[in-house]
């Protein structure tokens, strides 16, 4: 009889798998075993941030140079904006 449940002759035997190792943790040079940061990549961080939060400020009070390229910019977008109406209206479609 083929294709009964007393059939084993089509029954493969199946290979066990054990799972990987977990890798190791490999913490950063800066950090203890324990999982602490050093002092120096703390302070490293802070001054990072500080330098950042400093370029930001420069940038936001930028002199009439910014503001001029700001200008110019919006007036572009603004130019644009008009032309893209103007060829919207010229091919019927607004």
């Amino acid at each position: 009889m083929t294709g009964t449940q007393g059939d084993d002759s089509e029954v493969v035997d199946a290979e066990v798998v054990e799972e990987p190792a977990a890798p190791p943790v490999v913490l950063p040079a800066d950090y203890s075993e324990s999982g602490v940061p050093s002092f120096d990549y703390v302070r490293d961080r802070i001054e990072a941030r500080v330098h950042t939060s400093g370029g930001s400020v420069e940038l936001a009070n930028a002199g009439p140079e910014a503001k001029s390229l700001d200008e110019q910019q919006a007036e572009r977008e603004e130019a644009g904006r008009a032309k893209l109406a103007e060829i919207r209206r010229s091919m019927g479609l607004d």
